[in-house]
């Protein structure tokens, strides 16, 4: 530690004038710090104190991308949480924004020094040309503001880079187990913190007085029609319940994959992996969201036949793969059970709900209308708009459409559909959406060939449940509606974990070839003896 402060200060006198700027931007800072406190404004202390934090990022990031991979992952799934307490400020919800495009210079920067690698996308061409298609909506006449498309452009397409930066992350196994470590480690802190809040209520994790935009977000409740128990609908560090439902299937998957795969591979931490798998399934079970909890049931079964059909029949082992179904199975049942002794009010009102309106036995089940009916209804509404065939054009009827209302002082021509199908031939027209499905068969196909590779290893796990997200991501989830991708944080994880697909096998063949160099070593060590 002496060392390198000796070395630091070494370098601050070699160069006076950046000690100087040093002394000049610390004085600065510290008497706006003191401003604040005088004045009371905790709130612009606040602003100044993460403004300080980001600028330490960023040059964090700049020093090394792959850490700033982790950084802007990291703001992205709390940054919900210093909105709701900042006042919903606009400058919180765009840094996440600024924080990747300095992580995209960065990787660039890199990959141009020759220390960062890349790969041609199979879909690039059908991903190329709805993007080409989305751009050109932006001047789409029928809009009534050109903020609408730009807002468009930046939730569609803003995100698409991460597959290049996901591809490249890794260097090793070891750099895979980290990253999904480190992401499960958080997610489970927001499922805690979501667990908390549907007992303790809204006042936990919200302030007193949210700002006006959020504010209905955060107080939602669900009754059950027949008995008429009411559930809390937590948002645990997000501004909406249906943010913190759409993350918790996210992070239900990534448990799920994570976990097969170190069943598989790994013979410690795997009670780690199956505590984070409880502690998942009890807040989906918490959330008195019917999609999540329906989702949650569907991929769990879909992720464990898929799990056992990969196995390593030929290794014989795939035997482990039962055993990790099963004991997912009993980490899922002991985590509801403990619930329901633990807090039981919390758990028969969420039980009740769920079977009141899911039940085909019930008199009041909404399950086929929710399931069916209503969004293919909502789909066939967007024909009724006289533009379905050109649209009005990408982002106006977008999910942050109302901020482009405030600020700019313009409104939407249209309201739109809840279908996601609807509300890309709204947006873009007959065409817009037959080029997402073109693009998005092509990207499913894609990594469909990717995942047969993998097929008897104990990295199909991993692979089979990022496939099986971009499945869901572009279709079922889409269908019912658009808000599920236009989610900043399943859209970055979504491209991300695209990337990080087509790299496993080259991350399996290199884990394979030091496995047959250590065993080699080995052999020659035994053949001295």
């Amino acid at each position: 530690m002496r060392i390198a402060t000796s070395l630091a200060s070494g370098q601050l006198r070699r160069k006076p004038l950046i000690l100087f700027g040093s002394v000049v931007v610390g004085g600065f800072a510290a008497y706006q710090c003191a401003q604040y406190v005088l004045t009371g404004d905790f709130i612009g202390l606040a602003f100044a104190g993460m403004a300080l934090v980001i600028g330490a990022v960023v040059v964090g990031i700049l020093n090394n991308w792959r850490n700033g991979v982790y950084l802007f992952l990291s703001w992205l799934m709390f940054e919900d949480l210093f909105r709701k307490f900042l006042g919903n400020n606009m400058a919180v919800y765009f840094a996440k924004d600024f924080l990747l495009l300095v992580v995209f210079i960065s990787f660039l920067a890199a990959y141009r020094r020759g220390k960062a690698i890349s790969f041609r996308p199979p879909f690039l061409v059908s991903l190329l040309l709805f993007v080409w298609f989305g751009l050109l909506q932006i001047f789409n006449p029928a809009s009534s503001s050109i903020w609408y498309g730009l807002m468009g452009a930046k939730i569609f397409f803003y995100y698409i880079p991460l597959i290049f930066v996901g591809y490249a992350l890794f260097d090793s196994e070891l750099e895979l187990r980290r990253f999904f470590a480190i992401n499960i480690f958080l997610m489970c802190i927001i499922a805690s913190l979501g667990i908390a809040q549907s007992i303790l209520g809204p006042t936990f994790l919200n302030p007193g007085n949210p700002a006006e935009d959020i504010r209905e977000l955060s107080t939602l409740y669900r009754v059950s029609p027949i008995t008429g128990a009411m559930a809390y609908r937590p948002t645990s560090v997000f501004v909406s319940t249906g943010r913190y439902a759409d993350f918790l299937l996210l992070a239900w998957l990534l448990v799920l994959g994570f976990g097969g795969y170190l069943l598989l591979r790994l013979k410690q931490g795997r009670w780690r992996i199956f505590l984070a798998i409880a502690l998942i399934a009890a807040g989906a079970f918490l959330t008195a969201s019917r999609g999540t909890f329906m989702w949650a049931m569907i991929n769990a079964i879909t992720t464990s036949a898929a799990f056992i059909w990969g196995a390593p029949w030929r290794q014989g082992e795939a035997l482990r793969s039962f055993r990790s179904v099963q004991r997912a199975a009993l980490a899922i049942v002991l985590g509801i059970a403990l619930l329901s002794f633990v807090f039981p009010d919390a758990f028969l009102s969420r039980l009740a709900i769920y079977q009141e309106t899911l039940s085909p036995n019930s008199s009041t089940s909404e399950l086929g209308h929710r399931t069916w009916d209503y969004p293919v209804r909502n789909f066939q509404a967007a024909f009724d708009y006289p533009r379905w065939p050109y649209g009005y054009g990408i982002g106006t009827t977008a999910l942050g459409g109302q901020y482009v209302s405030r600020i700019f002082g313009v409104r939407p021509l249209v309201t739109g559909v809840e279908s996601g199908f609807g509300a890309l031939i709204v947006e873009m027209g007959i065409g817009g959406l037959a080029l997402w499905i073109f693009m998005s068969m092509a990207i499913v196909f894609a990594s469909w060939k990717v995942l047969k590779k993998l097929k008897g290893t104990a990295w199909f796990p991993l692979g089979f449940v990022i496939f099986w997200y971009a499945f869901l991501l572009f279709y079922p989830a889409t269908f019912a509606g658009i808000q599920a991708y236009e989610d900043f944080v399943l859209n970055a994880y979504l491209w991300l974990l695209l990337g990080i697909l087509f790299r496993l096998p080259g991350i399996k063949l290199s884990a394979e070839l030091d496995a047959a160099r250590l065993s080699a070593a080995a052999s020659r060590r035994r053949w001295v003896l």
